[in-house]
């Protein structure tokens, strides 16, 4: 049967080794589709954060593409069924996603200057929208090439899109279980970018298309040299005075530990942005919001024998209460955090208690109860809406003690028209608990403290003087910095619904915004 015609227009014979060279190539295409729509959003959540937003303008320009590539494959077959066509698709993919991994960051800072939802959604378009057309262009162009009569359609297209399917849920598995875990974004998206190149590559020797190698091979090129530029500089801070001296890649985003250059202050950053600071010389969190939490438990509470942390981050708040004492259970999602937390930031994890899951469903199925449970639980630049419902507080209600408090770290706006997620937070708290405060200084970390007691009292003072040098004047501020919401203005958080991300985008991305920027210019 011939089927296809190289470079020469000479007909080329559907070998054996060609068509099983072609179910590679269908299952290679299905495999690189989600790990690019993965890994997309991925290299754009350190700009944009992982709201919904991101995933909604992920996933449309995925599907997008694909409905464009599909048709343009099939039109493209019609037109001429010669499978170097196809290939030079392919080739054009590869190039064009080692052209991503050093564009990710520019475009990303360029379409910050966007509202949330149109910034991710342009970036996304500019840069994955094209080679996920090109990949997309596969399934039509083989299916006509194997079809060499009507009776064949069927068994074709099925059996195609069994096999592309197939390398689809193979490429899941590889990026959620092995390649993010394992591997940089950046140095994953050159391993994707360098197979799709290969393959045209092989076809252009094995099958005589070697007129087509000189310029394959020079794109291929150009793409290795921008992509392997691209790892290098990814993730690095040039901010002077400033070394890296740890990175970790994790499910839930880059960890980095940066150093001051005179060694005074070591800060820990998760996707660019900074998450807690540190002092080497005293060993103690430079971060308000670590003394706080720990502060305000001891503050409202009689005692603090027993102590649940939902969130480990650096491990700062749950060595403060261990080192005094207290039996303390952390659940933490992230499990890449702890070594680096050991190996910088003090951490013993022999004086907790650590398990390594998600917070709500540890506290759904927890029989224990606590003195103290400590939320704080951050990707990014706020904490996951199911861990801020009505039903989930109720669950960290029945785990507390009768006279226990719960204590939540948070960024929230007090100011009209911005102020829904405070209001709502405060709203929601208040349709679980009895007793509700909230502390802040106007200048980011906002603290709620809840409680099925009649009224919180407070039982001492914090003791300021235990705290980092730089902490007890900021500290004061927050403690009588006692905030109100309008509960008009806020709606009670439930699992159905709870539209946070939503109506708190332009406070999150102003956030995120100033730090990306901040950390990417210096």
């Amino acid at each position: 049967m011939r089927v296809s015609q190289n470079a020469d227009d000479k007909p080329t014979e559907l070998t054996p080794g060609l068509r099983r060279f072609l179910y590679l190539t269908i299952f290679t295409t299905g495999a690189a589709i989600l790990i690019v729509e993965i890994l997309g959003a991925k290299m754009l959540s350190p700009f944009f954060g992982t709201s919904h937003f991101v995933w909604t303008a992920q996933i449309a320009v995925t599907l997008v593409s694909l409905s464009i590539g599909y048709w343009f494959g099939g039109w493209l077959v019609d037109r001429s069924p010669r499978l170097n066509l196809l290939y030079r698709c392919l080739l054009g993919a590869g190039v064009y996603l080692g052209l991503t991994i050093p564009l990710c960051s520019s475009v990303s800072l360029a379409c910050l200057k966007m509202p949330l939802a149109v910034g991710s959604l342009f970036a996304s378009l500019f840069l994955f929208f094209v080679p996920l057309t090109l990949l997309a262009v596969t399934g039509p162009f083989v299916v006509r090439i194997f079809t060499s009569n009507v009776s064949s359609v069927g068994g074709n297209v099925g059996r195609i899109s069994a096999i592309s399917t197939i390398g689809s849920v193979i490429g899941t598995i590889l990026i959620g279980y092995v390649l993010i875990p394992l591997m940089a974004n950046s140095v994953t998206m050159f391993v994707v970018s360098g197979v799709l190149i290969v393959l045209p590559l092989v076809y252009f020797v094995i099958w005589k298309n070697k007129s087509e190698l000189p310029a394959a091979t020079a794109l291929a090129i150009l793409a290795g040299i921008a992509g392997g530029l691209g790892v290098k500089n990814d993730g690095k801070v040039d901010t002077a005075g400033w070394v890296e001296i740890d990175r970790v890649n994790s499910n839930f985003g880059l960890m980095q530990v940066m150093e001051s250059s005179d060694g005074t202050r070591r800060d820990y950053l998760n996707d660019y942005l900074t998450q807690n600071t540190y002092d080497p010389e005293t060993g103690q969190s430079t971060s308000l919001f670590t003394h706080m939490l720990h502060g305000l438990a001891k503050v409202y509470t009689q005692e603090t024998d027993d102590v649940l942390c939902i969130g480990m981050g650096i491990g700062i708040v749950p060595m403060l209460f261990a080192e005094e004492g207290s039996t303390v259970d952390v659940v933490e999602i992230n499990d890449k955090i702890a070594g680096l937390a050991e190996r910088h930031f003090g951490l013993k994890p022999a004086k907790l208690n650590l398990t390594i899951g998600d917070g709500r469903y540890f506290v759904n199925s927890c029989q224990k109860r606590y003195d103290a449970v400590i939320l704080d639980a951050f990707l990014g630049d706020s904490s996951p809406s199911h861990l801020l419902s009505q039903e989930a507080f109720a669950q960290m209600k029945r785990v507390l003690l009768p006279e226990g408090v719960l204590v939540i770290n948070c960024f929230g706006e007090f100011e009209p028209g911005k102020d829904f997620f405070t209001a709502s937070l405060d709203k929601t708290l208040k349709s679980v608990f009895t007793s509700v405060r909230i502390h802040a200084t106007g200048n980011g970390n906002v603290f709620f403290v809840a409680s099925a007691a009649p009224q919180l009292t407070q039982h001492r003072e914090i003791d300021y003087d235990a705290a980092h040098p730089s902490m007890p004047f900021r500290m004061r501020n927050c403690m009588s910095g006692i905030k109100v919401t309008i509960p008009e203005n806020g709606i009670v958080l439930t699992d159905d619904y709870n539209p946070v991300d939503f109506h708190d985008a332009e406070n999150r991305e102003g956030f995120r915004r100033n730090l990306a920027r901040e950390m990417h210019e210096g």
